[in-house]
């Protein structure tokens, strides 16, 4: 039988499932370039947005690559080297780097995370104390790399770009027996990501086939409309990459959201919940002012006199909606006689006519 416990993860203190708030993670990676006083800048500009944390990326780039990769030429306009290596270690933040900016996050009041993408940047992150741990999509299929961080005991996100749902259920299963604390990220891995590639619908496949999980979104699409629609479907984290230039040198810059865009989705994120409502339909105090102006009743069409038997033609459907019958009983009261004058425009109530006599009611009833 599935485990039918809450979905939930608790954050640096914040807890994060069903009936929260959206969890929301500014994806800075590397779009600090190698500067620690700009990473602080994406930080504090993080918080004034409103995120619930920011995530860098920790490699350690002589043991992750290959000789033959890590000393290829890489001359492009990206570069920060000659060589890839060369362009990884420039865009890199050490150890000291790290502690520097955990007690700047700390101070702000801003949780600072990181994806780990080897065993050494793993220890660094964990001897630092960081709070939880990212996996890339590229490290799905490394159930070494999972076992190692699950035993670190702190929450993990997991992206599952490029995966199919047996890949994603083999993480699952190397995590769980070691670390509950998991929530597993739908996740499309292009840089950009169009619409069209997004397949959110698996957010929903993702919530059957793990009921205790959390699940959320990393979203590589350039703009915030598609992070809703994946709130809508179930997903409770929404992981967003974020710079303070579009112009910057780097690939993620130009699909990045920059501050204003940041606080909107973080805005809009906030704002569904309640937006979504009770499910009940009911007519809302706000909307009475405009109802009554744009709502009709009926009046008199001309003057009628005392005794007068009502026709159609005797009743128009006039705005405003300010007393009266609203125009749905106007077969009531045709052929009903008037108990009193009528004045042009004035509206018709049924204590205006004569009552339908009891024995034409039961016969009107029985009329097929």
């Amino acid at each position: 039988m599935p485990d039918r416990r809450p979905r939930q993860l608790t954050v640096d203190g914040v807890e994060i499932g069903d009936g929260r708030e959206c969890y929301v993670i500014a994806e800075v990676g590397q779009n600090h370039q190698g500067d620690v006083e700009q990473a602080k800048r994406l930080i504090d500009a993080a918080k004034e947005c409103g995120v619930n944390a920011v995530k860098l990326q920790k490699r350690s780039n002589r043991t992750l690559y290959t000789r033959e990769f890590y000393e290829q030429p890489y001359d492009n306009e990206l570069s920060f080297g000659r060589t890839y290596g060369e362009h990884r270690e420039a865009l890199e933040l050490g150890a000291d780097d790290y502690r520097e900016l955990l007690r700047h996050a700390h101070g702000a009041g801003m949780t600072l995370f990181a994806t780990a993408f080897d065993f050494e940047s793993a220890d660094v992150l964990a001897e630092l104390g960081v709070p939880a741990f990212k996996f890339a999509s590229g490290d799905l299929p490394n159930t070494p790399l999972q076992r190692h961080v699950a035993a670190f005991g702190k929450p993990m996100f997991l992206s599952t770009g490029g995966a199919t749902l047996e890949d994603v259920e083999r993480a699952v299963n190397t995590i769980l027996p070691l670390n509950e604390q998991l929530c597993v990220l739908q996740c499309t891995a292009a840089y950009p990501a169009s619409a069209e590639d997004l397949n959110l619908n698996v957010i929903t496949t993702l919530r059957e086939r793990f009921p205790q999980l959390v699940i959320g979104l990393s979203d590589h699409q350039n703009g915030i409309s598609m992070a809703l629609v994946a709130f809508m479907l179930g997903a409770r984290v929404i992981e967003k990459h974020f710079t303070l230039d579009h112009a910057l040198k780097g690939r993620d810059h130009a699909f990045s959201l920059m501050p204003e865009g940041m606080r909107r989705l973080v805005r809009d994120l906030h704002r569904v919940p309640a937006a979504l409502g009770d499910a009940t339909k009911r007519p809302l105090p706000v909307e009475a002012d405009p109802l009554e102006k744009m709502g009709k009743k009926l009046v008199a069409a001309r003057e009628l006199e005392l005794g007068h038997v009502l026709a159609a033609a005797d009743l128009a459907i006039k705005s405003p909606a300010d007393g009266g019958l609203p125009p749905y009983e106007l077969d009531g009261l045709v052929g009903r006689r008037l108990r009193r004058p009528i004045a042009f425009e004035d509206f018709v109530t049924f204590d205006d006519v004569e009552p339908i006599p009891e024995h034409a009611g039961a016969h009107a009833a029985a009329q097929p």
